[in-house]
């Protein structure tokens, strides 16, 4: 699982990210909310976690921003502040729970995992397709390189290669791979799409995702 740390104290951010990277989570650290912001234009993450104190661009404002560009990732808080209505701050902007500091890692590990349940995917086995393998096991495309995905990533590409000869609709896409988020739109759809073309790209393949925003997709090759 892949996960965005956005935390200005270098030492906390260090051992933070170590403990994560012995979990096997694929961490990102950042150290302060405008790297944060760089970083979620162009990867998608299973979850994120933001301190609200972050020079350059605040814990919150990153939040605010990022549910205005559709991004429903789980975002967990960490704030030194104790007040209840920073809490309801966060918690009104989008957050999805919030740990104050100083905190147990072992606490942090169980907020990570309450909020990025896997689902399960209905096969185990490598997805190949034109010049690309998909890896549900390791979440990983492979052509030239290999590039991790995130669960929706993964979930998303899964369904797209075992049917390449449909158009899937976004109305399709949402049902099945947003099932239970109810703030999942056309928007969050083709972001998760246009990452997954940026990642083809990557990996030196000649496949791509063809399709417009609110239309249907499907996956091709050149």
């Amino acid at each position: 699982m892949k996960i965005l740390l956005a935390e200005d104290t270098k030492d906390l951010n260090k051992n933070v990210t170590k403990l994560l990277e012995t979990q096997e989570y694929d961490v990102d650290n950042v150290f302060d909310g405008e790297e944060a912001l760089e970083h979620l234009k162009k990867d998608s993450y299973d979850c994120i976690i933001l301190d609200i104190m972050m020079p350059k661009v605040d814990g919150i404002t990153v939040l605010k921003e990022l549910r205005s560009r559709n991004i429903i990732t789980p975002v967990l808080l960490l704030t030194a502040k104790a007040e209840v209505d920073d809490r309801v701050e966060g918690l009104d902007a989008g957050a999805d729970d919030y740990l104050p500091k100083p905190f147990a890692m072992k606490e942090l590990l169980a907020r990570i995992r309450a909020l990025t349940r896997r689902p399960p995917l209905f096969t185990t086995d490598n997805v190949e397709l034109f010049d690309i393998v998909l890896d549900t096991g390791s979440t990983s495309l492979t052509c030239n390189s290999t590039v991790r995905l995130s669960n929706k990533e993964l979930e998303l590409m899964l369904h797209i290669m075992m049917n390449p000869d449909i158009a899937l609709s976004t109305d399709y896409l949402i049902e099945h791979i947003w099932k239970n988020e109810e703030n999942a739109n056309n928007d969050t759809v083709y972001l998760y799409i246009s990452y997954l073309k940026r990642k083809l790209q990557m990996i030196g393949s000649t496949a791509t995702i063809t399709g417009e925003k609110g239309g249907e997709f499907k996956i091709v090759s050149a």
